[in-house]
């Protein structure tokens, strides 16, 4: 596969635990390249076992781009991603290379190559103050309701339990007064792109996903996952970033004696599974995603079928 006139992307996609990392990799060294990340928690530094970041073993050499780029403390938004891998992409095309972008963040591959725009809205200090004294006093189903008044479209793709997101999108609707899903308008793609997904589309062949989530999860425990969340909640508090990963909120909510220990392995797992099921439900609305089954079929012999659709 070499690069045409309409610059060619490779574009790994899929629910978490389902292969992604190993896959891109294998496509990165046949194509003698380099890796963008598009996952909305690996971009922070620190953040590690929970967010399954690839070791320097997993990598293989290959240049993983949008990893470990900002501090947990600091605001990192889709238009700040699209930015950065952009200039990233265009590096690699004048070395006449091509992207592979790979991640479980559905959002970061619109706006990057599906090419909607993108609304930038600047941050309404005071606003954003007002929605998380509401969300605080009221709950977050509060603002929730508020955005559903707003952008009822937007708001059924969101996590009710989001409270970054949804005070972003009641920002973003406010400001511009329209709903942000209006804004959001999809032009003519820049890029040839081959998208590769990876997961079950049937729901009968879900729980083999389910069971390699359950195994990550258990993987993580054993590689310290404990120990990294209380680190970050004794460094940095009840920050956003924090409380809206996955496997850092379960165990705060263990340190504050809310919940036990097995209680919150138990919400690790299952609020993983949630959250699959969500990017299935976001990647299937793209009719040009290839999906493979990863049912009884290893990492290498699903590269093999990839490969010759490269050549």
């Amino acid at each position: 596969m070499k690069p045409k006139n309409k610059k060619d992307v490779i574009a790994v996609v899929g629910p978490t635990a389902s292969g992604k990392t190993a896959l891109a990799v294998d496509i990165a060294k046949y194509l003698d390249t380099e890796i963008i990340s598009a996952d909305s928690r690996q971009i922070f530094k620190e953040f590690d076992i929970a967010t399954a970041k690839p070791t320097k073993e997993e990598m293989q050499g290959i240049n993983h781009n949008l990893i470990d780029v900002i501090n947990p403390d600091e605001e990192f938004t889709v238009a700040d991603f699209a930015d950065r891998a952009s200039k990233v992409m265009e590096n690699l095309f004048d070395r006449n290379k091509i992207p592979v972008v790979a991640g479980g963040t559905g959002l970061y591959f619109r706006i990057l190559l599906e090419n909607y725009d993108m609304p930038r809205v600047a941050p309404d200090k005071e606003l954003r103050e007002e929605l998380k004294n509401i969300a605080n006093t009221q709950g977050t189903e509060a603002i929730y309701n508020m955005l559903k008044e707003l952008d009822p479209v937007l708001a059924e793709k969101m996590h009710p339990n989001n409270t970054v997101k949804i005070i972003r999108a009641i920002e973003v609707c406010k400001t511009l007064n329209i709903p942000m899903s209006q804004a959001q308008k999809k032009k003519a793609p820049l890029y040839n792109i081959k998208w590769f997904g990876l997961g079950h589309l049937n729901g009968d062949d879900r729980q083999y996903l389910y069971n390699r989530i359950d195994k990550r999860v258990d993987m993580m425990l054993s590689a310290g996952l404990e120990a990294e969340a209380e680190k970050l909640y004794k460094k940095y508090g009840k920050i956003p970033s924090l409380m809206n990963t996955i496997g850092y909120q379960e165990f705060i909510e263990y340190f504050d004696g809310n919940v036990t220990y097995n209680e919150a392995v138990l919400k690790i797992k299952q609020n993983t599974r949630h959250y699959a099921k969500r990017q299935l439900t976001w990647f299937r609305q793209n009719s040009d995603i290839m999906w493979i089954d990863i049912k009884d079929a290893c990492a290498g012999d699903i590269f093999e079928r990839i490969k010759q659709m490269l050549q």
